[in-house]
């Protein structure tokens, strides 16, 4: 820069210049004698003053111009130069991810792979399964997964899941990278936020609402979260089974053990579980041995309480990821297939070379995704969800989401009434109602129907399994819609919803009672029940009450050691009503209820007719082993190899690490095996199969021990039973012994009531055991329904409330009130029903003035716009309505059974039609005109 003529002329520039939140500090020094400053801003990346030192002359204006003309370029030029070193900090990773992100080299970007996966996902699962119906009805795996399909929440919760997976593991392959360490290696976070979002996945991983009315402390939510506090996810439904010890995955994150035929335990692979079942578990029909203590009820009640608390849905998609082989017809490994192989002498006699599995859906952020979330893959393994809440709540009745209890409830009732089935009564008792038209009609016609018939509806999608779990549901619809009426009739002024919700409340409460009352304490022992149950000491809010996945996948599994092969439905004399029924024409035949006598003549068999005796070497009936779920003459399939599958599918460890768990010792070779296994040559067999007791699964392991005194299990299920059942009291913050959740004169009615009564008060019956789970002989050990105590609902009876100046407020449209909050204070609760959302506070409290509020009210929700995405599926539009959605479909498409994917009708638009008839009768109109002028020329 030259000097003006005047002197030498000094000029500086300070202040800062900021770039993506960097700062970057230009320059110094202050304004002194003989400098003369300006002040400058350079728009939104910098601010400072320039000033101008002028020497001992004084410069003139033209050189002061001057010099700030040339000072504020050189000051421009180092700015961007600082702010290109600090704005590369968020520039490169951006360029970094832009290659995935937006595609490089022809690879298409993310969202695309998104999309992709999501097709793959989808598969056009509902449209393959409508076409199999047509054709030529379900095979038996077809059907299970039919049955098994979760409610919308759940469905939406795997899909979501199964998207993300898919996603990664594309993203994965067009990257050529393989996992190590971190599941999705080096992949930036802006990517992978990207795939968590768009595939819907961050939002069921968020924790829940937890409403903060008097009602939160009244009644639990339909979905079991905010039972904790502090948890509010810990028991609730959608949400990840807990595990009790790090999964054992053969990649250490996502892989089933026996995955890969090559991979070695303790030197040697694993055994193909149908080996398994043909040389040790499978028992034929006339082998079994029956119980000389329990019913068959016995069995029936852990079944349905097995299906109160948990629900694992298997993958939504019916094709492998990334290839799109149907797992109907593949036998490769390939997630979501994980076929059961057959050797190859079954396999010539069957047809196939392996039965269909689908592995069990992962739960958001787990397993291959889970660094999504920012977790490390030793620390964040594969996860599978529950899809009920693990509370005994009763949630077999009213199911586990907002939309289920939706369609369950009755609401035209104001008695707060569930549906009930309005084509069929058995002898004037209710029935339950069918499923609704869209769900897949996949149970058994009566003989000379065409077609499969619908399922009945409940509270938990496999109620229609089988005779004895229907009539189990049925008796408990049956017993809510009595006490709901009894309780209305009793306190006029309570609402629909109350007269629901204590009803509910006392349901919940009975399955609790009898449960752990009168179940388990057979099931474990005395002494074991005592160990590791024990006795009730209040809600312990450190307790995690989540189902653990290790009881839910074997333990509790051990009830299929129990089944009997033969259903009995006898007479009011207790002689043959109808000739024993073998199980395999028992599954998924509700049209036998409701045709060959209804309720009635099942519950005298189950009281009569004994368990089956679970014995080493007759673990397992050929009814459940060749016969499950096969409702034509032809096909096979195996829940026992089905077990010991989804154990590995879930990372189950072995045998040995639970006894350790458990606090037994470890068994160290074959001699060790035989001192726990009552049959010397079934642990021979064992040995044979698995060489090394630590590779034999954990379910066939706690099969096969020993029983401990007065049990129906071994040292090692009923550790494992006896925590889970503990941890479910004492997590439950709505447990019946609480204090607060009923009155004491209410605990002491409750305790007197009792699955007889149960029984006596919704079937005909009027003679019943005094203990439904002893195998009874009649007439002797049955006695008059009028000798069974019951509830005496007088300690629900509450006072209406005063006429003062805090007077009940009337109906509130789309919602409901309720009365509640501590004795000598009014408060008043406001809900909403399914699809509406309160607006204004949750509750009022009475005052001398009046209520302390105006209520609120209930605005319909818009379930289109209100989630991170859409209901319906991409190929479908959605439609709000009042307390629901719709989905539509453009012509010549129609919606599927699932109500929200458009399948092709197979017909041409109406459009093409109208074409077609209007250029036919162009033609026509031509035709006639030209003949017309030939005629006339």
């Amino acid at each position: 820069m030259r000097p003006p003529p005047d002197g030498p002329v000094t000029l500086t520039f300070e202040g800062t210049a900021s770039r993506g939140g960097s700062s970057v500090r230009v320059g110094g020094g202050g304004e002194d004698r003989g400098t003369r400053c300006r002040e400058a801003r350079m728009g939104s990346q910098g601010n400072g003053r320039f000033c101008v030192a002028a020497g001992d002359a004084d410069g003139t204006e033209r050189g002061v111009a001057q010099a700030w003309s040339e000072a504020r370029a050189r000051t421009l030029a180092l700015l961007g130069v600082s702010l290109l070193v600090a704005g590369s900090q968020v520039l490169l990773p951006l360029l970094r991810a832009k290659d995935l992100l937006w595609g490089a080299s022809g690879d298409p970007p993310v969202l695309r792979v998104l999309e992709e996966s999501r097709l793959l996902v989808d598969g056009a699962a509902y449209s393959a399964l409508h076409r199999d119906l047509k054709k030529r009805g379900l095979s038996p795996s077809q059907l299970l997964s039919a049955a098994k399909l979760p409610e919308p929440a759940s469905r939406a919760a795997a899909r979501a899941a199964e998207i993300m997976e898919a996603s990664v593991q594309a993203m994965r392959r067009r990257a050529g990278r393989r996992p190590a360490g971190l599941p999705t290696d080096a992949l930036p976070q802006d990517l992978l936020d990207v795939i968590a979002n768009v595939s819907g996945c961050r939002v069921h991983t968020r924790p829940p609402r937890c409403p903060g009315s008097c009602l939160a402390d009244k009644y639990r939510l339909i979905t079991g979260a905010c039972n904790n506090r502090d948890h509010p996810r810990w028991g609730a439904s959608n949400t990840a089974l807990a595990r009790w010890l790090p999964p054992s995955y053969e990649d250490g994150i996502s892989e089933p053990r026996g995955w890969n035929p090559h991979f070695l335990y303790n030197g040697v692979p694993l055994p193909p579980v149908w080996e398994v079942t043909r040389q040790v578990i499978q028992a034929p029909n006339e082998a079994v041995t029956e119980d000389d203590q329990y019913s068959d009820l016995l069995v029936a009640w852990g079944q349905y309480i097995d299906h109160d608390i948990a629900f694992t849905p298997q993958s939504t998609s019916g094709a492998a990821f990334g290839g799109g082989a149907d797992c109907q017809l593949s036998c490769e490994n390939r997630s979501p297939c994980f076929p059961i192989q057959l050797p190859a002498n079954a396999s010539g006699t069957l047809g196939t070379t392996c039965l269909p599995f689908y592995r069990s859906s992962a739960a958001c952020g787990t397993g291959a995704q889970g660094a999504l979330f920012g977790n490390l893959s030793s620390a964040n393994p594969r996860q599978q969800m529950n899809g009920l809440t693990s509370f005994l709540d009763a949630s077999t009745v009213y199911g586990s989401s907002p939309a289920l209890e939706k369609q369950l409830r009755n609401w035209t009732s104001a008695e707060g009434l569930l549906r009930v089935n309005t084509r069929h009564q058995d002898a004037g008792r209710a029935y339950l109602p069918f499923a609704p038209p869209r769900a897949p009609p996949v149970c058994a016609p009566e003989p000379g129907a065409q077609g499969p018939a619908p399922c009945f509806l409940a509270g938990d999608s496999r109620a229609s399994e089988v005779l004895s779990l229907a009539a189990l549901h049925t008796l408990w619809l049956r017993e809510h819609n009595r006490l709901a009426a009894a309780l209305k009739t009793l306190n006029p002024h309570w609402s629909a919803d109350t007269a629901y919700q204590e009803a509910r409340k006392v349901v919940g409460a009975l399955h609790q009672i009898i449960t752990l009352r009168d179940y388990v304490p057979k099931i474990l022992g005395p002494e074991a029940f005592e160990q590791h149950v024990g006795l009730y000491k209040g809600y312990d809010a450190t307790v995690d009450p989540t189902v653990s996945n290790v009881f839910s996948t074997a333990a509790f599994r051990f009830g299929h050691a129990t089944v009997h092969p033969l259903v009995r439905r006898l007479d009011a004399r207790f002689q043959e009503r109808l000739p024993p029924l073998l199980l395999r024409h028992a599954f998924f035949s509700p049209w036998r209820l409701l045709k060959e006598g209804g309720v009635d003549p099942l519950v005298r068999g189950l009281l009569v007719q004994p368990a089956k005796r679970q014995a080493p070497a007759q673990l397992v009936s050929e009814e459940l082993t060749d016969r499950l779920f096969v409702l034509t003459s032809e096909g096979t399939f195996d829940l026992a190899s089905l077990n010991l599958q989804r154990g590995r599918d879930h990372g189950l460890p072995g045998y040995n690490a639970w006894r350790a768990f458990c606090g037994l010792p470890r068994l160290r070779s074959r001699a060790g095996l035989r001192g726990v296994v009552a049959n010397g040559s079934v642990a021979d067999r064992i040995m044979d199969l698995y060489k090394h007791p630590d590779n034999i699964d954990v379910w066939l392991g706690g099969l096969v021990e020993g029983f401990l005194p007065g049990a129906r299990t071994g040292p090692l299920f009923a550790c494992i039973i006896g925590r889970q059942m503990r941890a479910l009291r004492d997590g439950d913050r709505f447990w019946w012994e609480r204090g607060g959740v009923f009155t004491e004169a209410q605990r002491r009615e409750l305790g007197k009531h009792s699955l007889s009564r149960v029984l006596c008060d919704n079937t005909g019956l009027p003679r019943v055991p005094a203990d439904a789970f002893r195998v009874a002989r009649f007439p002797q050990d049955f006695e008059p329904c009028a000798d069974v105590p019951g509830l005496d609902l007088d300690a629900w009876r509450e006072a209406a409330p005063p006429g003062d100046t805090c007077s009940f407020p009337g109906r509130v449209e789309n919602g409901d009130v309720t009365l509640c909050g501590d004795a000598g204070q009014r408060v008043l609760g406001f809900s909403c029903r399914h699809g509406f959302a309160l607006q204004g506070p949750e509750q009022l409290t009475c005052t001398p003035r009046g209520w302390d509020s105006q209520p609120p009210v209930c605005k319909d929700v818009d379930e289109c716009r209100a989630g991170a995405e859409t209901p319906c599926h991409v190929s479908a539009r959605c439609r709000n309505t009042q307390g629901s959605f719709r989905c539509e479909c453009s012509d010549p498409y129609v919606l599927a059974e699932d109500g929200r994917t458009c399948v092709d009708s197979g017909r041409l638009p109406r459009a093409s039609v109208v074409s077609v008839v209007l250029g036919a009768l162009l033609v026509c109109v031509l035709a006639a005109l030209t003949w017309t002028a030939i005629c006339w020329w």
